[in-house]
């Protein structure tokens, strides 16, 4: 364990037990800084984008993306998973989070939960994994063996799988297809990876996700267009959505929006393209969802 990055104790941090408040707060600030630029590694990005590319495919051949963790690593997948639901209007199961220990886990420590192989692979096996779907392991550590006995079922039953660490030569990188190291060096309080390693995997999950959605057309310019409007907030996002992107004023967009059933994406290609809300949806399905493609399609016909 002393090997790993993660564990190590950090130099600048020897005295915070006698710094006043002000001086520890800019000192893990001063820590926290570092993240973004490590994820701004090219070797970092990289292999964030190779992971996207594979995620993606997986959902074009109707594949799902599971995020498999432990701790912290686990509720961050989890948190990033149901996030996706009401801002992309994902499917609950397209994305899906799962923790060591099972759902307690989220407010409570399961202990020894982590330390199962056997449990990893059996939560897999429970959400009937298949091989067009992808497997997303997530460890600062790297070395979780939850994590470990997940990738290696997905693995044999021909799943493609991705590892997410912050320690370089990370066990469970040699356990997946594809690998992400974020090395962002010894915590402020030594191993309490819920900070900056927490910072950098929820960093870098938000890119993953938001990407493969991106690419999925669930974005227009960069507009949300695919939000469910599941409240009151999120009914008036929707109409702004429609203004922003046709530029009309809120009253039209609010028509629209109530003609297209509240589905922002319908109304939009109703009022760029001028077509009828039956229409715009047999031109976006036609397109795979992408607003412009389809736009573009009116064009040309």
């Amino acid at each position: 364990m002393q090997q790993r990055i993660t564990e190590q104790r950090n130099s600048r941090s020897l005295n915070i037990d006698t710094m006043s408040t002000v001086e520890i707060i800019k000192l893990i600030n001063q820590e926290d800084q570092q993240v973004p630029a490590i994820i701004g590694q090219p070797n970092v990005q990289d292999a964030i984008a190779t992971i996207i590319d594979q995620i993606v495919l997986s959902f074009q051949n109707n594949g799902r993306l599971f995020y498999l963790g432990a701790g912290t690593s686990g509720r961050l997948g989890i948190l990033d998973a149901a996030e996706c639901v009401p801002t992309f209007g994902s499917a609950p199961e397209m994305i899906q989070g799962l923790i060591a220990g099972g759902s307690g886990a989220l407010i409570k420590a399961v202990e020894g939960a982590e330390d199962s192989a056997e449990l990893g692979a059996n939560d897999l096996k429970e959400k009937q994994l298949a091989e067009n779907d992808f497997v997303l392991g997530i460890a600062a550590s790297g070395r979780t063996p939850y994590v470990i006995g997940g990738l290696d079922y997905a693995k044999s039953i021909g799943c493609q799988t991705g590892a997410l660490s912050c320690n370089n030569n990370a066990i469970i990188s040699r356990h997946a297809t594809y690998a992400i190291e974020a090395v962002v060096g010894p915590e402020v309080i030594t191993g309490s990876t819920r900070m900056k390693a927490g910072t950098a995997q929820k960093l870098i999950l938000n890119t993953i996700s938001t990407t493969a959605m991106i690419k999925l057309g669930k974005v227009y310019s960069n507009l949300m267009v695919d939000v469910q409007p599941t409240n009151l907030k999120l009914v008036d996002r929707a109409k702004r959505i429609i203004q922003d992107a046709t530029d009309v004023d809120y009253k039209t967009a609010t028509q629209f929006y109530n003609d297209a059933a509240g589905q922002p994406k319908v109304a939009i290609v109703m009022i760029n393209g001028q077509v009828s809300r039956q229409q715009a949806e047999q031109i976006l399905n036609a397109n795979n969802g992408f607003i412009s493609r389809a736009l573009d399609s009116l064009i040309i016909n």
